[in-house]
């Protein structure tokens, strides 16, 4: 290797490493298979130098037997050019002798003509995380997640489970931090005493607890979970203090292996707030059956997670259009999200996004939707100058505290007018902090954007939300027009609604309008604006345009101006 080629080497090593901060970094000239390691690595796996010839090779020596073969796969794809990188978990020999897990992800680097040119990447050692929670001393999250991944590697059937504590703040607040962690301990140790040869407990964020069992079926777990529910709500007593405490679980049976944990915790935390939200506690098992089917539908979850990290490759927006409930022009359009692949075909929203809002990964698949969406606004935009474009947003996005600053940054980079971009929330963000979100809003509403409440009604909160945020539309579910003409109740409802709407100085939209005469029977309301199949059902945007954007609108646009 030419000192040319070195220098090279070694100042995009640097670069590298400043930012994989915290991490071990390698970076390899693939034409002479010559590579730098951090110093770090090589101190603590016992390598020969910062500087190796064929490293794949003397790296692999130190990976365990069990797990050597799939990278020794995948640095051969990688070099044969038949794979650009890898993203993989295995066990690597330390200089004393243990192997610790290992986390590598590496991407291939080509020159402008397409060759490879480097393989860089960067390894968390998990060895050098916290493994032991130090407020219960029980495996903390990462020992978790480590066992988790072990499970999946031995292929061992397990149930999980994860549990929690319900308004633990209101205990801090009450009698302190210091009496809050000794609430946790003794969950920690009731959880402990119940599970004694039958599973092993963590202790995860929070109020969390997980057991991992290898013994016990769902309903010996349910059983379980019972009897500690029963006896935490039922006076239980910490330092003389009579307290009664309100827990929540999801139960989670793992006989699919080809997944990421990742996944099998964001099925597990689906089926824990499901519990806490709509199920007053009771334990809820994911899917509620142990088949076939519920096997492939974490596998299907499995791969969509993946699209999301490939740069949300399947996915596609639908829209929905939305008109004016007086003349039916076309008002607004909803943008809503679809998947498709070859091997699980098109996949329904309501299979995947409930359960990847609870995954860390759904911000960047927000941020996919809304840049999409406002991309294709434009097009509209050239036809319907004052046309609204409504995104869905969720509340997993909400607990961001950049997502205002990232919507208008957005809005800025795509030049996409903000009087033109409404946000529909649902009532579920009403679990957020009420004053971060009134301030959210406002920077939002500030600059011209509007905020839409869906599903209006159909949470226990809707009221007490708008109360507290201003919206500009309250959007009523199908549920309360369906019956609307017959049901004297639907008729008092949709009255209720718009009255309180215009108190609010808020408009209406209503969906789910699928006939002519549940139009004209509606329009005795004060309603803005109609959604439903009357008008049409979701459809691709090139439907949508052949359907709306006629030349004559195109003209009609350019001959007057829009109006703010």
């Amino acid at each position: 290797m030419t000192e040319k080629a070195k220098k090279k080497l070694d100042s995009l090593f640097e670069a590298f490493s400043i930012i994989a901060e915290g991490k071990y970094v390698f970076l390899t000239d693939m034409r002479h298979d010559y590579s730098r390691w951090s110093q770090k690595a090589v101190d603590f796996f016992d390598l020969p130098s910062v500087y190796m010839e064929n490293a794949g090779v003397v790296w692999a020596a130190h990976i365990h037997p069990d797990d050597r073969a799939n990278y020794e796969k995948s640095i051969q794809d990688i070099f044969s050019g038949k794979s650009s990188g890898h993203d993989m978990q295995y066990r690597a020999l330390a200089g004393d002798g243990n192997y610790v897990v290992c986390t590598c992800r590496g991407v291939v680097i080509s020159d402008p003509e397409g060759n490879p040119d480097y393989f860089a990447g960067a390894i968390l050692n998990h060895g050098m995380l916290s493994y032991i929670d130090v407020v219960t001393g029980l495996r903390s999250l990462y020992g978790f997640f480590d066992d988790l991944q072990a499970l999946l590697w031995r292929q061992s059937d397990a149930v999980i489970m994860l549990t929690g504590i319900s308004a633990f703040s209101s205990i801090n607040d009450l009698y302190g931090y210091t009496f809050g962690n000794n609430v946790l301990n003794s969950v920690s140790t009731l959880l402990q005493r119940e599970f004694a040869n039958s599973g092993a407990v963590y202790r995860l964020d929070g109020t969390k607890f997980a057991i991992i069992s290898h013994v016990l079926d769902v309903d010996q777990m349910r059983d379980i979970y019972n009897r500690i529910r029963d006896r935490l709500a039922s006076h239980y007593t910490v330092e003389d203090e009579k307290l009664s405490l309100s827990i929540n679980a999801g139960i989670l049976v793992v006989d699919s292996y080809d997944v990421s944990t990742e996944t099998l915790s964001s099925c597990l935390r689906y089926a824990y707030y499901e519990s806490k939200n709509k199920k007053w506690g009771n334990a809820v098992v994911f899917s509620d059956k142990i088949s076939a089917e519920n096997q492939q539908r974490i596998e299907k979850l499995n791969v969509i997670r993946r699209s999301v990290t490939d740069g949300c490759t399947g996915f596609f927006l639908y829209y929905q259009p939305i008109v004016d409930a007086k003349t039916e022009e076309l008002h607004c359009v909803e943008s809503l999200i679809r998947w498709k692949n070859n091997e699980f075909g098109l996949v329904p929203p309501n299979d995947f996004i409930p359960v990847l809002e609870q995954d860390i990964l759904f911000p960047e698949l927000g941020r996919w939707i809304l840049r999409r969406a406002m991309e294709d606004g434009k097009k509209l935009l050239e036809y319907y100058p004052n046309l609204i474009v409504n995104v869905n947003i969720s509340y997993s996005q909400l607990e961001v505290s950049t997502f205002s600053s990232e919507v208008i940054q957005m809005l800025d980079d795509l030049q996409f007018p903000p009087q033109n971009l409404c946000l529909e929330i649902t009532e579920r963000c009403r679990m957020l902090d009420i004053t971060m979100l009134k301030n959210m809003f406002r920077k939002l509403q500030s600059h011209g954007i509007r905020i839409a409440l869906d599903d209006f009604g159909t949470g226990y909160s809707s009221i007490g939300l708008i109360r507290d945020i201003p919206v500009n539309t309250f959007k009523i579910d199908r549920e309360y027009v369906k019956n609307v003409e017959q049901s004297s109740a639907d008729q008092r409802t949709v009255q209720f609604i718009t009255k309180l709407a215009e108190s609010f100085g808020a408009e209406v939209c209503v969906e789910g309008v699928e006939t002519a005469d549940m139009r004209d029977f509606l329009r005795q309301y004060r309603i803005s604006s109609f959604q439903g199949y009357l008008y049409s059902k979701p459809i691709p945007i090139e439907d949508l345009m052949a359907k709306y954007c006629t030349p004559d609108k195109l003209k009609k646009s350019h001959e007057a101006p829009a109006v703010s």
